[in-house]
């Protein structure tokens, strides 16, 4: 019976249609609120009243985290209103799964994007939300470290170089967490090596993901400490300038020999053997220690002697 319809309202607000046919009418809805009776008038009266219900447009007040790879597939908390009923959850453009929690409430799983921010927004039956910018951010990248060794014990202080640094959470020597992190630059962090053993990789993580092992020298060695069992011979000369054979273990990454405290020539043998050129210095008994990316080994002592007539 809509031939001829003179009105179409909304509650008391009058809607513009159009009658397509004796059984169809299109309305473009006016704006209003809660639930209204929509009802067609014609000449020949008013008809029966069949409810319209108004929802109001959701709102996005905050979403968390507010950064993510930008490979995606992180879990983003979006909190606001009006959220019942949602029907999409969109990144930008881009449409991501998601689940409603509450009306206050929903969990989305971010979609891979450029690297760029995008709008977060909530489509409705009420519309479409307003937008709360989320940023993509690149996973980082390790480069180089230095020194690329240190001690089994850990603790010395490690510079990594690379790119996408500004935002670091953490850094691991395998599977090891460094400490003491500092954040120097987007390309340069520093941490405090973790205790290990072998050779690891040295990854760092951010929002955008966590690095992989790349070019330059992203490998990181532990190295034991060494260790002096003894010394030919153990004694010689005041005035210095005798070889001393020194024996022990790891001492092949020796970058440096101490005797008495004064650093004196030396060369690395093998891995069990230095041979190192004696001070000169007051009669008596001196230590002698090897350093290395381990550490500084055990003192052995050295006897300084007396020339003739001294």
């Amino acid at each position: 019976g809509f031939t001829g319809a003179t009105s179409v309202l909304f509650g008391s607000v009058s809607a513009a249609f159009t009658v397509v046919s004796a059984t169809q009418i299109t309305a473009t809805a006016p704006a209003g609120t809660g639930s209204v009776s929509v009802t067609v008038t014609t000449p020949g009266g008013t008809s029966n009243s069949v409810s319209y219900t108004y929802v109001a447009a959701p709102v996005v007040s905050s979403i968390s985290p507010v950064q993510g790879p930008s490979t995606g597939g992180n879990t983003v908390t979006i909190t606001g209103t009006g959220f019942t009923g949602a029907t999409s959850v969109l990144f930008g453009s881009v449409s991501a799964a998601f689940t409603v929690v509450s009306a206050t409430q929903i969990t989305a799983t971010a979609p891979a994007a450029p690297v760029a921010p995008v709008a977060v927004t909530v489509v409705t039956a009420g519309g479409t939300s307003n937008g709360v910018l989320y940023f993509y951010v690149p996973p980082p990248t390790v480069a180089s470290v230095s020194p690329s060794m240190g001690p089994i014990a850990g603790g010395n202080t490690v510079t990594i170089t690379g790119t996408g640094l500004t935002l670091t959470t953490a850094v691991h020597f395998g599977t090891g967490a460094a400490t003491g992190i500092v954040i120097v630059s987007d390309n340069q962090i520093t941490a405090q090596a973790p205790s290990g053993s072998g050779t690891v990789a040295v990854t760092v993580t951010t929002p955008g993901g966590t690095s992989l092992p790349g070019v330059g020298s992203p490998y990181y060695t532990y190295v034991a400490l060494p260790v002096i069992t003894t010394l030919n011979p153990t004694q010689g000369p005041a005035s210095g300038g005798n070889a001393v054979t020194i024996s022990g273990n790891h001492l092949g990454l020796t970058t440096s020999v101490l005797i008495g405290g004064i650093r004196v020539p030396f060369v690395a043998i093998s891995d069990g053997e230095l041979v190192a050129v004696s001070p000169g210095g007051a009669p008596g008994p001196v230590s002698v220690t090897a350093t290395t990316p381990g550490g500084v080994s055990n003192s052995a002592s050295y006897q300084l002697v007396a020339g003739p007539g001294v």
